[in-house]
């Protein structure tokens, strides 16, 4: 039986794309696999049309890690517009509210973001990508429907005011994985007893990532009509993804044992979490977990 052949190249490594306003997460993943001609390629968290920024591409083996920034915290700039309340919870969306603001103080504002730090409830909203019985929420809510949704708990790290001037609102967010902006611009709006919406979103970090080496979508089209080799040098080691996990070194014979599928014991490794593992050539074998005995258990390997 003759197997279909791949199309495109067998490339490695991950893209910290700048991702423009105005196209969703998946259309400009198939521009970027198009432009590099990659056989495998997915991106790590969707970001809506609306919001741009960092959004790291995984090429190659590295896709098996993408669970890794899904999962990772992430950081935002937004703008929050107070007095309106929409349909989307964004700019998108129709005004459904308006209320009034002159009288909404930046010693408000302060005081209320405080109660928003640490672990709180959020309700994800319906337009997100979320699943209820096979659809997702905002499928859902482009036809008018409405259903429950669990609270969930999240965790906003860090929670800082940077600008407040004539009904808008702009933070710098630090937070966990399935935390809603949009959610939080509602429940501020709301508590402020005015409304609000996100006017304009940002990403600037996801896990060990920050807008430190983005790459534009326009520059990408620049060097793609130059050589291929251009476009291949923007792209990040596999186990960038890792960065902000302890590294262990294992000899010949215990990186033998462990790639079997066998825990090894290893030397000074850290006593708990997830680790970067490297064989005697240096060359990176995958992400291994720290069992209760103290033992380096394989999680994730690459061939």
């Amino acid at each position: 039986m003759n197997r279909r052949r791949k199309k495109g190249r067998d490339i490695q490594g991950v893209l910290l794309l700048d991702k423009p306003i105005g196209m969703g997460s998946n259309e400009v993943l198939q521009v970027v696999k198009r432009l590099y001609y990659a056989q495998k390629a997915g991106h790590t968290g969707s970001l809506d049309q609306l919001a741009s920024g960092l959004l790291p591409i995984c090429m190659g083996e590295a896709t098996k890690l993408s669970g890794f920034l899904l999962s990772a915290d992430k950081h935002y700039q937004a703008v929050i517009r107070l007095g309106e309340k929409t349909s989307t919870g964004d700019a998108e969306g129709e005004v459904l509210v308006r209320r009034p603001i002159g009288h909404i103080t930046r010693v408000q504002v302060e005081r209320l973001l405080t109660g928003f730090q640490g672990e709180i409830q959020q309700i994800p909203p319906m337009h997100s990508a979320i699943k209820h019985k096979g659809q997702r929420l905002y499928r859902l809510a482009q036809q008018g429907v409405v259903v429950d949704r669990k609270p969930r708990t999240i965790t906003i790290y860090a929670l800082q005011l940077l600008a407040f001037e004539q009904g808008l609102v702009k933070l710098d967010v630090r937070c966990s994985k399935g935390t809603y902006i949009r959610t939080l611009a509602e429940d501020f709006g709301e508590m402020l007893g005015c409304g609000g919406h996100v006017q304009a979103l940002r990403r600037i970090g996801s896990g060990p990532f920050d807008e430190t080496g983005m790459v534009t979508l326009e520059r990408l089209h620049e060097l793609a009509g130059e050589d291929l080799s251009a476009l291949d040098a923007l792209l990040l080691p596999t186990d960038a993804v890792l960065s902000d996990r302890p590294r262990v070194d294992l000899s010949e014979d215990v990186a033998y044992y462990l790639t079997k599928g066998q825990p090894v014991l290893v030397p000074h490794a850290p006593t708990r979490g997830q680790v970067r593992l490297y064989n005697a050539q240096q060359r990176f074998l995958g992400v291994g977990e720290i069992l209760d005995d103290g033992r380096v258990a394989p999680k994730r390997l690459f061939k």
